[in-house]
């Protein structure tokens, strides 16, 4: 259910809502009587054409969608949210969704580590192709002349 929006990770208010087992009109009255605990890289509204993107995600309502842009929540506005809603299954929630949080942190960290290591056996093992590339090619060139590899092998006639 993580989404990455604007370059965040973000996970929006309707699925919050539904964790939480509220209506996300509940969620957003809440936030909205702590505005001041939600700034802009906490919380976003979703613009026309992020909507549209996402689109095919939303359940619909009855009148045929949803009625408003819907809300973006960052890791830190997720966290925020615990200290808005107080309820038994607000805080068990809010403490798997910051695990979720931490292991993709933690995944993300894993591919740069892994892409420092492509790039160290690239180094490495470059150097060693040369060295194997460089002996090919002396030995696909022509034998100097009477050097041991220009001598025929096996039985001659004496002139």
């Amino acid at each position: 259910m993580v989404l990455a929006i604007r370059g965040y990770r973000v996970l929006l208010a309707q699925q919050l809502a539904a964790l939480y087992g509220v209506e996300t009109r509940v969620l957003m009255q809440q936030v909205q009587r702590n505005a001041e605990r939600f700034p802009s890289d906490f919380m976003f509204q979703l613009s026309a054409e992020e909507f549209s993107d996402l689109k095919s995600q939303f359940v619909t309502s009855n009148w045929g969608g949803l009625r408003k842009l819907p809300y973006a929540f960052t890791e830190p506005g997720v966290a925020m949210l615990s200290s808005v809603l107080r309820s038994q299954r607000a805080v068990a929630v809010n403490i798997e969704i910051m695990r979720v949080f931490v292991k993709l942190r933690c995944v993300l960290s894993e591919h740069v580590e892994l892409e420092k290591k492509l790039v160290q056996l690239e180094e490495k093992y470059d150097d060693q192709f040369r060295v194997i590339f460089e002996a090919i090619d002396q030995l696909m060139q022509e034998p100097a002349p009477g050097s041991y590899a220009s001598r025929r092998i096996g039985f001659t006639k004496d002139d």
